[in-house]
């Protein structure tokens, strides 16, 4: 008696290589599929990269700066006037039990910063001149560009440290004795010159002066209008609850409490949902490959109508052919999306080595980006897939 006749199976390594025999093939037509979905794919991974390199530098950056860091400034009056902080509101501040360092600041605003005498007066440049304490750079976390920082010697006298932007609009790159700028009609030589400030960005324009200098020569008349707090970490609400009273206990509410850090945090978060938007236009990228594919693949089984009716008429079953356009479908889409994962992979360190970011590429995204493009891949060739098995031997060969 005759054994009836069983259907072999396709091992995974024939079905990869049946499957790759439209891609060798056509190899261009495969490559500008495979390029829609690599652009997508490399689109995602490079903004997710990039926004997660820049978190990334954020965090870094505030554990170098301290969270832990309060400013009490000088609010308005309830009539829209500039209110004054007491004169002894720093020392009534560092009276606070979890506060671990005081500093203060005070504007001059009648004192006005030029490069030199022949500069109009309308012509300011946005810059500000301040008195500032010896301990400020301490408590702000502020590094020297140029130059040293004021001292028990020179804050007496007509010295003066410039923010980084200051520095760049007055022209001057270097500290020396040489560099010199006209504060108030007085000329003050410039000492020292900062790095950008990220938790007080406001004396980026400014020009630091010593406390008995402003009063001094400059007529300032003491009122400090900002105070940088340091604080314990696990006491920051308890002591932000009491600042405002203590820093001005007749007038509590002409107090400002800010924390510098959550304008940075604020800031990445929206940045964060820049990135959700240029995700989306990653994603519409995405589906235009994935429409390239599914086109790519309609075309290959009209093309191929006289290989599926060999093939069929050989024995190869309606499954088969559907798993081996299936097959061609997936590679292709993977094809891309490893391509995409690489480029962007790329960019996202090129981008953040140029801005001195730590690289992060998130494994969540690639693993992620190339389960889409096997989604898509798998959705792409369905229909070619089902269009071709459904093909019988006589009609596939008799096409042209």
């Amino acid at each position: 008696m005759t054994a009836p006749l069983t259907v072999a199976r396709m091992r995974p390594r024939d079905v990869m290589r049946v499957g790759a025999v439209g891609l060798r093939t056509r190899p261009l037509r495969a490559f500008l599929s495979a390029l829609g979905i690599a652009i997508g794919i490399a689109a995602m991974i490079g903004v997710v990269g990039i926004s997660s390199s820049s978190g990334a530098e954020l965090d870094r950056q505030l554990s170098a700066l301290g969270t832990n860091l309060l400013t009490v400034s000088s609010g308005q009056t309830i009539m829209g006037e500039q209110a004054k902080m007491p004169v002894d509101a720093e020392a009534m501040i560092e009276r606070i039990g979890p506060v671990q360092a005081v500093s203060a600041m005070g504007e001059i605003p009648e004192a006005k910063v030029y490069r030199s005498e022949q500069i109009p007066a309308a012509q300011t440049g946005g810059l500000a001149a301040y008195a500032a304490r010896l301990d400020l750079p301490q408590v702000l976390g502020a590094t020297l560009r140029s130059g040293t920082w004021l001292n028990a010697a020179t804050h007496t006298y007509p010295a003066v440290v410039l923010g980084a932007t200051a520095a760049q609009r007055l022209g001057i790159t270097a500290a020396g004795p040489d560099a010199q700028v006209v504060i108030g009609g007085e000329r003050f030589t410039v000492v020292g010159i900062l790095h950008p400030l990220a938790l007080a960005a406001d004396l980026d324009t400014g020009a630091l002066v010593g406390w008995p200098a402003a009063e001094r020569i400059l007529d300032y008349d003491g009122h400090p209008t900002t105070l940088y707090t340091r604080v314990d970490e696990n006491r920051m609400e308890a002591v932000r609850s009491v600042l405002a009273g203590t820093a001005n206990p007749e007038a509590s509410n002409e107090i400002d409490i800010s924390r510098p850090s959550d304008a940075l945090a604020a800031k990445q978060a929206t940045e964060q949902a820049f990135t959700g938007l240029l995700l989306g236009v990653g994603a519409v990228a995405l589906i235009v490959g994935g429409v390239g594919v599914a086109n790519t693949m309609v075309i290959s089984v009209l093309e191929r109508r006289s290989e599926i009716g060999l093939r069929r008429s050989l024995g190869a079953t309606r499954g088969q052919i559907r798993t081996q356009f299936l097959a061609e479908s997936l590679l292709l889409s993977a094809m891309g999306g490893v391509g995409g994962v690489c480029i962007g992979a790329v960019v996202t360190v090129g981008y953040a080595t140029y801005e001195g970011w730590p690289s992060v590429i998130p494994a969540e995204a690639t693993a992620g980006g190339l389960a889409a493009t096997l989604v898509i891949g798998a959705v792409a060739g369905l229909y070619p897939a089902i269009r071709a098995s459904r093909l019988s031997p006589t009609e596939a060969l008799a096409a042209p």
